[in-house]
């Protein structure tokens, strides 16, 4: 067979059925093979980067590798943004991409990058196949590294000449992804530690997602009465109505949910990297806690803070040795107030008159349970992290790397990935704006998502940030009025827009009822720039 058709049989191999593209002429060799397979759906959206964003979606909704393919040079560097997300994530992902002819390289060819440079910062393999007849190697080593360890996206260059060589092709049987489990002695030193805590805490993140145990650690925190935070962005990695959640480490987290790391005397940091947004800047986790690191990834741990017991291991292999402990808890008041701060901050919210956190309740008011959220980057997220509870496991796909444009794309991912869940996503009119053109691709391919769109005519994140440190001196953020649900008929989709509660719950209850790509556009005021303060009283206070 071709190189081209063994790539097609890697992917189907891999039980891969959906591929993600803008089609480029670099690769019309794969197109044409993937032509003759059906049981892999081609998807072709109106940009790369959306393409990346959907995939990426994908990806965490059905917990296999999300597949892109796009053109050369150009085409590369339009999805890498959805690399780079995808590499911040921890989300397993390949990409394939066309490159010139092999005799043109170097001589500056048409849309010629080196594509195992340019993306090798920000990937956990880059590669090129040189020989048609290693493409069945390279290719399912490629999906062996993108899920194995720390999942992540792996890059294979494509030559164009490469492609349509016939070879005498063989394959190795499917990945299988490596699972390491404690030491026994780990597991010992485990347990010295915690029966000498007075006040243990779990931070929780997508590792223990990847493997699917959140079961586990449900079991293991109420085995041993440990509080649980969630790290940034994987707010449904435990319950959040559950009595031992104690909230979530994102950006803006409430002062006395940061309190509760404060006086932590022991930290088991489970399946998360500890990354700047969930550590607040590096500085939560101080040198007088005891930290406990478990991770699949070698790498990860000690890379910000150096642990006092580090042990790699598959998430799910390390909750049933931690279930196994033998451990009597003496911290049962201390456990018993972690839930309060949080508890308090949305029953507060449910009786303020605040538009956005209207918003929220009635999302909880009329979604179902299982509805699985996506956003976007930007400050209207804020009261989505701070009051939405997400009590459901796989209700909740954000990017980490606060990409913007990843709200809506990764939302029609989501829900090809799930297409009997009800899925929203959330974003700015900034970032909407940034792949919009995707929405087409709704409604071409007949996924029914529902994007909220917060229009405040700006980007008020950097906004937020200009009036801190330079009040009264706007530049650069301020936005033209769109009309974001006209856009949307404009495209085939159904358009709303609201500027009062009763209108977005109309909105909502229509849009959850007639199975058609729809945006609503929520007209909100600059003013309220964040959860917790407006324009006005960031200027008061750099005046003072």
């Amino acid at each position: 067979m071709t190189a081209a058709q063994a790539i097609v049989e890697c992917m189907k191999r891999e039980q891969i059925t959906k591929a993600f593209c803008v089609p480029g002429e670099s690769y019309l060799p794969v197109l044409d093979a993937l032509y003759e397979e059906s049981t892999i759906d081609v998807v072709s959206t109106r940009h790369e980067g959306g393409a990346a964003f959907m995939a990426e979606g994908y990806a965490k909704a059905s917990l296999k590798p999300g597949v892109v393919l796009a053109t050369r040079g150009v085409g590369a560097a339009n999805l890498s943004i959805g690399v780079h997300t995808a590499y911040q994530d921890s989300t397993p992902m390949v990409v394939f991409l066309g490159q010139v002819h092999s005799k043109f390289r170097g001589r500056e060819g048409f849309q010629e990058v080196d594509l195992e440079q340019f993306f090798q910062p920000i990937s956990k393999w880059a590669v090129e196949v040189k020989d048609a007849e290693r493409m069945p190697e390279i290719v399912q080593r490629a999906f062996r590294i993108a899920k194995s360890g720390r999942p992540g996206p792996v890059i294979v260059s494509l030559p164009e000449d490469v492609l349509v060589e016939e070879k005498e092709m063989m394959f190795g049987t499917p990945s299988i992804i490596p699972r390491p489990t404690p030491s026994i002695e780990e597991m010992r030193q485990v347990e010295k530690l915690l029966a000498q805590a007075k006040a243990p805490l779990i931070i929780a993140g997508g590792g223990v997602k990847w493997a699917e145990a959140e079961e586990l650690l449900v079991s293991f925190s109420e085995r041993y009465t440990i509080p649980v935070m969630a790290a940034f962005r994987r707010h449904d990695v435990f319950p959040n109505d559950h009595p031992l959640y104690a909230g979530h480490l994102g950006l803006g987290t409430n002062a006395d949910i940061l309190n509760i790391v404060k006086e932590a005397d022991v930290i088991l940091a489970l399946g998360t990297r500890l990354s700047e947004v969930t550590t607040q800047d590096y500085q939560l986790i101080t040198t007088d806690k005891r930290l406990v690191h478990i991770d699949i990834d070698y790498d990860t741990i000690g890379k910000t803070y150096a642990p006092e017991i580090g042990i790699v291991s598959h998430m799910y292999e390390a909750l049933q040795s931690l279930n196994k402990l033998e451990v009597k808890p003496s911290w049962m008041e201390w456990a018993g107030k972690c839930h309060l701060p949080y508890k308090g901050i949305l029953e507060r919210s449910r009786e303020e008159s605040d538009f956005m956190k209207q918003v929220i309740q009635t999302l909880v008011e009329h979604i179902p349970r299982d509805a699985i959220l996506t956003n976007d980057a930007g400050n209207f997220a804020g009261w989505l992290h701070s009051f939405y509870p997400f009590t459901e496991k796989h209700t909740y796909v954000g990017p980490t790397s606060g990409a913007m444009g990843y709200g809506m794309p990764a939302a029609l991912g989501v829900k090809l990935a799930q297409p009997e869940k009800t899925v929203l996503s959330l974003s700015g009119d900034g970032g909407f704006m940034m792949t919009v053109q995707e929405l087409e691709t709704a409604v071409r391919q007949s996924i029914p998502i529902i994007a909220l769109v917060f229009n405040n005519n700006m980007y008020g994140t950097i906004r937020m940030h200009q009036e801190i440190h330079y009040p009264e001196r706007v530049v650069g953020t301020d936005l033209g009025r769109v009309d974001f649900a006209q856009l949307a008929r404009s495209v085939g989709a159904k358009g709303y827009s609201v500027q009062t509660i009763p209108e977005f719950e109309m909105a909502l209850i229509d849009a959850l009822k007639n199975n058609k790509p729809t945006v609503i556009e929520i007209q909100i005021e600059k003013e309220q720039i964040s959860v917790s303060s407006t324009i006005t009283e960031i200027r008061n206070r750099k005046k003072k």
